[in-house]
């Protein structure tokens, strides 16, 4: 077992202490989960180099709706302290590869610099006249700029998708 579990106590300490940190957000119950644990494990074992941690989202209810983790498998991808990926479904072990290595391929300086100039500009719409500015920078609702999930992982998105279609 390559992974921690993430809990409410553990977890601001997983994401602080960790230069990439790889969650899955499951429950017992769930079937995607079943099957996307054994390839989460795999992948965990592959890269003894990153941190991977399982979520139970029955124990941890806070920890779910701190990610605000509505289906089940969710993934979600920390590096140095900042979430760059989060998506429900579960991932062939070929894409969780796929996601992992644009996530460590990141230039985290320009990663800081582009959450700095949305920040600076969400600022600047705030204080304008007009007033309503869309602190929202990416369409999804949580307030951030998903820097991996919107510019690097569109292949996760199709696959999504795909895990979506294939539910069906």
């Amino acid at each position: 077992m390559a992974y921690t579990e993430v809990t409410k106590d553990n977890l601001e300490s997983l994401v602080e202490d960790s230069d990439m940190l790889v969650i899955d957000f499951w429950a017992e119950w769930c079937g995607p989960c079943k099957t996307f644990g054994p390839i989460f494990e795999k992948v965990s074992e592959t890269y003894p180099e990153i941190t991977f941690g399982k979520c139970n989202t029955e124990n941890e209810r806070e920890v779910g709706a701190a990610f605000d983790v509505r289906s089940i498998p969710t993934m979600a991808i920390f590096r140095e302290g900042v979430l760059l990926f989060k998506e429900a479904g579960a991932f062939p072990e070929h894409l969780l590869v796929e996601i992992i290595g644009k996530v460590r391929d990141l230039d985290m300086d320009e990663v800081r610099a582009e959450i700095a100039k949305i920040s600076k500009e969400n600022a600047d719409a705030d204080a304008s006249p007009d007033g309503d500015a869309d602190a929202n920078t990416d369409g999804d609702g949580d307030g951030d700029a998903d820097a991996v999930t919107k510019a690097d992982a569109g292949a996760a998105n199709d696959a999504g998708a795909a895990n979506d279609a294939d539910a069906d």
